[in-house]
């Protein structure tokens, strides 16, 4: 059951389109360059297009122009607003612009008048590459300082207490990517500052939830998912395949930059153990994909999003900035030409796009999508490269044909027939009871995939039924035979390996064994010797060359037993299939093309079932599809 009255996120099978706002006319100076009819025009553009939610951004020195006066030997006399004495109101004791509150009433009110919602970013410190903080805490370290918190919480009560009765606030932001403000000192004093902020938000409004705001999380490491995940109702991705890790170097309308986002907002949610939705998206403008591609990109990233149960994204911006010549566009030209509008007001293909998915997700014969089978746990451990091994995990098995959800090594062990620890390193391994009771859900009939890059794993022999002479440098790639096909691996070391028990999948061009499966209780623990998930990510477009068919046929190898509780299988390499259950006798497939080229193919429906009903593109009653190029099918599956 939903708690939160005005939410529009935490339902399962619900998905949110919008976008992030600033005013066309000003970006970061639409506070101080207040033009409300500029914004209404705005708006009706956005309204007309059927995006529902923006976020918007109460730029903090504008809303706290906080500073203070001196006296002899540096000590502080009193603090002011434009050099005079903090008025003796409430808004004043919390240093806050009456001003500015009285504009935000009315951009709240227009917001109402077009039926948009919107997710306040409480401490907007940080925007586009620049940072802007009161005059007060221009010197100060606004994560970890006493003075910073204290004032941010006295914001934040008086906002949100003053604003919590407008109709057209839906959620409660904590800023924008906070994380970036300044360096925490340590993961404590991350925690602490996102606890001072979320318990004075639920202090001063219960019926809302808090939107985390940040990016770059990871699961070690001062700001954490764990720590987002345990403080806020809702974490958040901002996944630019641009500038993320692994991404930028394919095409915008290939599998990779297509998976990014619900990739990156599953591993979020697993890990973090909240909902996550995309709460910034974009390409990035036109140096890096034209109107069209960005369109390819939106639509199937959109269909993945909205299969995965990612909730929602907002697009990065509402509107070009080509010709503002304040800092930070001034500084960046990559931050000019990021908008849905252009500053003619022409709606970009993209914008166009996005109403158009929405328009087809809004009219299927269903108010929510039931969630969607989950096959196996990819469990990230010590990792050279925690987000990119993750990543390539998750589209192994997506091209393999099954789901996966994350979790870290040091949280209690979800339930699951198949287990993925991927490309581990390190002496040090999982902690003894976490490995125990993995080891205990293998015997049990559980599967388990370990692939190695240079880690150590207790029990070798026991576990999987090979023997270990030596270790040494390895010198080039590895070529590795399995069955007719070859692939080449790069990973620094070599085992050099001895069966005792275990069945031998594929070898190096010496004999040397380096994918094979051994029983282990009732369950089978399957080993590979390299570091599958880590070398993918080093060369562009490796998951759509010539060999990515190989690569995904590991993972189809681990699978084999779990995928038989698919209605469809057989499917295309860059073809996605996420299957939701309605019933025992009734499923809804969605099937993403996350190619850019026309997909036109014949997939395998399980013996006993059909496809009874097509409500989104081409599909047969045997699975013959026709998809174009990155688009998608929703269709009913049923038991004949």
């Amino acid at each position: 059951m939903n708690k939160y009255k005005n939410d529009a996120f935490l339902e399962e099978g619900k998905f949110i389109t919008g976008c992030n706002y600033w005013a066309s006319h000003a970006g970061t100076n639409m506070w101080s360059d207040w033009r409300p009819d500029v914004i209404e025009k705005d708006f009706e553009i956005l309204s007309s297009s059927g995006l529902t939610v923006v976020r918007v951004f109460p730029l903090w020195p504008d809303f706290q122009p906080i500073d203070r006066l001196y006296q002899s030997m540096g000590g502080v006399e009193e603090y002011t607003i434009n050099e005079q004495p903090l008025p003796d109101t409430d808004a004043g004791k919390a240093g806050m612009s009456a001003e500015m509150l009285k504009r935000f009433r009315k951009f709240a009110k227009i917001a109402e008048k077009y039926n948009i919602k919107i997710i306040v970013g409480l401490i907007t410190g940080w925007m586009s590459g620049r940072l802007f903080t009161p005059p007060l805490l221009k010197d100060e370290n606004v994560i970890d300082s006493d003075l910073a918190r204290m004032w941010q919480i006295r914001f934040i009560k008086y906002f949100v207490e003053n604003f919590k009765n407008c109709k057209s606030i839906t959620a409660w932001d904590l800023g924008n990517e906070c994380n970036v403000m300044a360096n925490a000192n340590s993961r404590e004093s991350a925690w602490v500052w996102a606890a001072c902020l979320t318990n004075t938000i639920r202090a001063a409004d219960q019926s809302r939830p808090v939107i985390s705001g940040m990016h770059s999380l990871l699961p070690k490491g001062s700001w954490t998912m764990q720590d987002q995940g345990e403080l806020c109702d809702i974490l958040t991705t901002h996944p630019y395949p641009f500038w993320t890790p692994h991404s930028k170097d394919d095409p915008v309308n290939s599998i990779r930059p297509i998976l990014h986002a619900t990739a990156e907002s599953l591993f979020y949610s697993g890990i973090g153990g909240k909902p996550c939705f995309a709460e910034e998206v974009g390409t990035m403008g036109p140096m890096v994909a034209s109107e069209a591609q960005s369109a390819a990109f939106i639509r199937s990233s959109m269909l993945n999003l909205w299969a995965h149960d990612c909730r929602g994204l907002l697009w990065w911006c509402s509107s070009d900035q080509k010709f503002l010549t304040h800092a930070p566009y001034s500084w960046n030209a990559c931050e000019r030409e990021l908008g849905l509008v252009t500053e003619d007001g022409r709606k970009k293909e993209f914008m166009l796009e996005i109403e158009r998915i929405k328009k087809m997700i809004d009219s299927l014969p269903f108010e929510s999508l039931p969630k969607r089978i989950v096959d196996a746990v990819c469990i990230i451990g010590d990792v050279d490269d925690t987000w990119g091994v993750a990543y390539s995990s998750f589209i192994l098995a997506k091209q393999a044909g099954f789901d996966i959800e994350f979790q870290q090594e040091d949280q209690p062990i979800k339930d699951a027939p198949l287990y993925i620890l991927p490309s581990i390193c390190g002496c040090k391994g999982m902690k003894l009871h976490r490995w125990n009771k993995l080891l205990e859900k293998v015997q049990n009939g559980s599967s388990l995939y370990i692939s190695l890059n240079d880690g150590y794993v207790a029990g070798f022999e026991e576990l999987t039924g090979l023997s270990v002479n030596f270790r040494s440098k390895r010198n080039g790639k590895a070529n590795i035979h399995i069955g007719d096909k070859t692939m080449l691996l790069g990973g620094g070391v070599k085992i050099d390996i001895t069966v005792k028990k275990a069945e031998i999948f594929a070898s190096e061009a010496d004999g040397n064994p380096v994918f094979s499966c051994h029983n282990y209780g009732k369950g089978k623990v399957y080993f590979f010797a390299l570091p599958l998930e880590n070398e993918l990510l080093s060369d562009s477009c490796m998951f759509s060359d010539s060999n990515s068919d190989t690569y995904a046929e590991i993972y189809r190898m681990i699978s084999k037993d779990i995928r038989s509780n698919r209605v469809l299988s057989g499917k295309p390499l860059q073809l996605g299939i996420t299957e939701h259950p309605v019933s025992e006798k009734e499923r809804i497939a969605v099937m993403v093309n996350m190619s850019p080229e026309k997909m036109s193919a014949s997939i395998n429906v399980k013996e006993g079932w059909e496809i009874t009903k097509t409500l989104y593109g081409e599909v047969s009653a045997s699975g013959n599809i026709s998809i174009p190029a990155n688009d998608g099918v929703v269709a009913i599956l049923g038991r004949k």
